[in-house]
């Protein structure tokens, strides 16, 4: 590959070079080259003696003898056939080039010939206009020249006249000066007043002692009761901060000492920031900006001061923006607020631009919107965990038949509006193209993607907080505390186990889909980071964490089954156990307690259609189906051919096809049902193996065995594997028995429809 692209370009080179080549021998732009004399074939220059025959085709040197001696020499046959038609290529493409060359050439030397045309056309008659145009200028420049000569002298004294007047008018304006100021001072118009003065003090400096004297003292009058005026406003508190200012400026116009006031007006600029802040509408920025700069001219050593007590105005400012956080404001509130601090702050830095604030409100806008973001998703989590807390402080009590299913919908509403509608929130802060939107977009797009990673990686953490388990906790571990087990509603945990798949399969692919079409261009995080959100990877963590929810609903209710069991199975004495009456207690416990698992699985995980009921398992069908063993043994009534039937039986269970029990759990209510059933079957083995039995014990096992096999078709999907495990049941009870007798067949059947009428009596109550 690396060497057909090295190959490529230098055949491109090649082909150029050759064009420039062609170019230049047909414009003879090369004088060297057209003036060169070919080297003789018999005789090759030095130069070309250092280039090799079959390179120096396209040279000036080529000797096409030499060509084709060491072509014939270095080619076969074959080779000079392929040489041949690349040649014969490359001369019609060459051909071609020319001809190209030619037609383009002849089109503009067309174009040329026709523009010089036009031009020519246009020119005649324009040197006669030429003449004529120069012999009226001439003739306008000698009239001008006529008139400025005849109007000199007048125009000389219009000129003393002016000057006169103007000095007529200034002297006339000194004497009206101690009016002009008095009516100033009367409307309180003292910055005219101090214009008037300042601008007739150059002419008093001069001629104030002789001509204009009285003018000079009546002025000079006036202006002190300016300057009291203005004082008395500097010092009045009911004067605002604005009017002050201009007072200070009109005092120091009038070089009048105002250093000295300098901390009192800058505690009156403090009290002014301070009363914006609690009330802006009692002044603007604008007012401020204005102060600021009027304080800047009086004052220009305070600059250092006046940036100190902006930052402050708009730290505390930003500060009460933080605090409305706390309240989950819209998004819209929150820009609004945030865009009218911006322009604040604009309008402060043209007047103080050293403060630098609109990068510290850009900065501070940044981690307020960033703190917005985090606020809504964690709002978003604490309402989703209200939901489902709510279900198991209700889930203790008698529920109706919808209200966990109301429930579950609940959660799963709660979590899909609430991601759409925090995308909507979010899609505000980047819905305009403001100067601070355009400044802050790329990083707001990367703190929602962020945002819902991490989001949901928290909100799987506070799942499995919720259900009682670590995130450390395997999944193999099927230990837990008793204590623990009672205080956590095994419904939550089956509720959090659907939401995951909720979660995974819906909830995802819809942000995955919003967050491309409205949240997208981002990138601003360094790229070694990788992309702000995963979906794959939540998915992976929902699929993992749905997994051992389910799990650990399966293995809770297991536990706390087994416990009920094995403290009912252990109570009685089995070796001195009386003749079988009625089905065991312990059994009525099983089925009360598996009909609450059914009624909470058929609440929250969805069912599969039975087209069929299965018969049997992936194991022999023979040993879960039907019974041999009693009917072997009712054939039998000597013990010892019995335990030896028995010790057949194992024999053979030795040879039989395995048969798998324990299958991968899936998200319906056939399997958790199932799944549950198995564990507590093979719980109760165990209870089983541990005790012995007499006769009537064992036939006592006998008949609550095949009591629950007909109760519990009506909830299982894998028969076959149930019944197996009623027979391990039984075989377990038959090898501790001191004396093997089963009942016999109709005692049986007698004994299970007296307890399935009698069931049948008591009804719903059951």
């Amino acid at each position: 590959m690396a060497t057909t692209a090295g190959a490529a370009p230098t055949a491109m080179d090649e082909k150029a070079r050759r064009t420039r080549d062609l170019l230049a021998s047909f414009y003879n732009t090369d004088p060297a080259a057209a003036g060169a004399v070919p080297a003789s074939p018999a005789r090759p220059s030095p130069a070309a003696s250092s280039v090799s025959p079959l390179e120096s085709i396209n040279s000036a040197s080529f000797n096409p003898d030499v060509y084709m001696d060491v072509l014939v020499q270095q080619s076969n046959l074959e080779g000079l056939l392929q040489g041949h038609v690349k040649m014969a290529a490359e001369i019609k493409n060459l051909d071609t080039d020319l001809q190209m060359l030619v037609y383009e050439n002849y089109n503009k030397f067309i174009s040329a010939t026709d523009t010089i045309k036009r031009m020519k056309t246009n020119i005649v008659g324009m040197e006669t206009n030429m003449e004529q145009l120069l012999g009226k200028i001439t003739s306008v420049q000698s009239r001008s020249d006529t008139v400025n000569t005849s109007l000199f002298n007048k125009r000389e004294n219009i000129e003393k006249l002016h000057r006169t007047r103007n000095l007529l008018r200034k002297v006339q304006f000194i004497y009206d000066l101690p009016t002009r100021l008095n009516k100033c001072i009367k409307a309180e118009a003292y910055a005219d007043a101090v214009k008037f003065f300042t601008g007739a003090k150059p002419i008093f400096e001069a001629y104030g002692d002789s001509s204009f004297q009285d003018c000079k003292k009546a002025s000079e009058e006036a202006m002190g009761l300016v300057i009291q005026h203005l004082q008395a406003k500097l010092y009045s508190d009911s004067e605002p901060i604005e009017a002050r200012a201009e007072a200070v400026v009109l005092l120091k116009q009038l070089n009048f000492p105002v250093d000295n006031l300098k901390s009192n007006l800058l505690e009156k600029l403090e009290d002014c920031l301070l009363n914006f802040q609690n009330k802006p509408t009692n002044a603007s920025i604008g007012d401020i900006s204005k102060t600021f700069r009027a304080y800047l001219i009086i004052f220009p050593d305070s600059e250092r001061r006046l940036i100190e007590l902006a930052h402050a105005l708009f730290t505390n400012r930003y500060e009460t923006v933080r605090e409305t956080l706390k309240e989950r404001i819209p998004s819209t509130d929150l820009l609004a607020m945030l865009r009218g601090l911006w322009e604040d702050a604009t309008a402060i830095d043209e007047v103080i631009p050293e403060a630098a604030l609109p990068a510290f409100s850009l900065e501070t806008t940044r981690d307020i919107i960033r703190q917005h973001i985090a606020t809504a998703f964690l709002h978003l989590q604490t309402e989703i965990s209200d939901v489902l807390i709510r279900t198991h402080s209700t889930s203790n009590e008698k529920l109706e038949e919808s209200q966990l299913q109301t429930a579950m919908e609940k959660s799963k509403i709660k979590v899909s509006q609430g991601c759409i509608d925090l995308l909507q929130e979010f899609h505000h802060l980047i819905d305009g193209d403001t100067e601070l939107i355009v400044k802050l977009k790329g990083l707001i797009i990367d703190w929602v993607q962020e945002g819902f990673q991490d989001f949901f990686q928290k909100l799987d953490v506070h799942f499995h907080l919720l259900s009682g388990r670590s995130k450390s906790l395997s999944q193999e571990s099927n230990t837990m505390d008793s204590v623990q087990i009672d205080k956590i509603p095994t419904v939550l945990v089956l509720m959090l186990a659907q939401l995951c798949v909720f979660i995974e399969q819906t909830t995802i692919p819809k942000v995955t889909e919003d967050l491309a079409a409205s949240f997208s261009g981002g990138g601003v995080r360094s790229y070694e980071y990788g992309p702000p959100f995963v979906p794959g990877e939540i998915c992976r963590l929902y699929r993992s964490s749905g997994e051992k929810f389910l799990n650990h609903y399966i293995n809770m209710k297991t536990q706390k089954i087994s416990k009920l069991l094995n403290k009912r199975f252990s109570t009685p004495i089995w070796i001195k156990h009386k003749e079988p009456r009625e089905v065991n207690m312990f059994v009525d416990l099983l089925l009360l307690e598996f009909n609450g698992v059914v009624s909470e699985v058929k609440q929250i995980l969805p069912g599969l259609i039975r087209r069929h009921r299965h018969s049997d398992s992936t194991g022999s069908t023979t040993s879960s189906r039907s019974n041999p063993m009693r009917e072997d043994m009712l054939n039998r009534s000597n013990t010892n051919r019995t335990r030896s039937q028995f010790l057949e039986n194992h024999l053979a269970k030795l040879f039989e096809q395995k048969m798998e029990i324990f299958t991968k759990v899936e998200y319906t209510q056939e399997s958790v049902i199932s799944a549950v059933l198995k564990l507590c079957l093979k719980s109760l083995q165990e209870f089983v193996r541990l005790q012995t039995f007499n006769r009537s014990g064992f036939q006592q096992i006998q008949l609550d065995m095949e009591f629950l096999k007909s109760s519990l078709k009506e909830f299982i999907d894998d028969e076959a594997a149930i019944s197996f495990l009623l027979k391990e049941v039984n075989n377990a009870a038959h090898e501790r028995c001191l004396d093997p007798i089963p009942l016999e067949a109709p005692i049986l059947d007698k004994l299970i429809n007296a307890k399935l009428a009698k069931i049948k009596e008591q009804g719903p109550n059951v």
